[in-house]
Formats: C-alpha cells, structure tokens, sequence
C-alpha cells in the first residue's frame, strides 16, 4: 500500500465513520446492550465520543445533540420506537464483561 496523506486519511476515516452511523441507523433491531456485549461500545459511546470531538474542538454540543447526530433522531424518539427491555441473558452477559 502506498502511503496516505493525511487530508486523505482524515477523508477516509470521515466515510467510514459516515457508513457507520449509517449502518447502526438501519440496524435499529441491534440493541446497544448487544453491541455493549459484544464490541464494548454501543451508539451512546459513539454519540459522547463526539460530543467530546466538537467539545475539543470549542464546539458547544451537548448529549442530546450529539445522540441526535448519531441516531439520526432525538435519542427519546428512538428509545421510543426500537428498544426494548434488555432480556436476563443480555444483562447477565453485561455484567460479565462489563461488571
């Protein structure tokens, strides 16, 4: 591979960080507690992790504003159509990775 400018680089992150936030929107059957359990971060851990970005970067953005970026939606309208409860085994498997 030949070497990559950083403008490139920085391009190249922003699509893969943009096809992410896409894909998490479609797979609204995928509950945070499962990418918790798996991957160790979920939507929520994306939303802060740019919220502190912008907030870096003098940007003022809060939590709701940096969720709605993410779930391309108010977090209480999404919370509203595709949660649900966290089943026993989900939050068995929670605490033990996480607990």
């Amino acid at each position: 591979m030949s070497e990559i400018d950083p403008k490139t680089q920085t391009e190249l992150e922003a699509a893969a960080f943009r096809t992410l936030v896409a894909h998490l929107r479609e797979r609204t059957d995928v509950q945070n507690i499962d990418l918790m359990n798996l991957s160790g971060f979920c939507r929520n851990c994306l939303s802060r992790w740019y919220m502190e970005a912008a907030n870096e970067k003098g940007l003022e953005l809060d939590k709701d504003g940096a969720r709605e970026i993410i779930y391309g939606m108010p977090f209480a309208e999404w919370r509203d159509k595709y949660q649900t409860e966290a089943t026993e085994e989900q939050k068995a498997a929670f605490k033990k990775s996480h607990g």
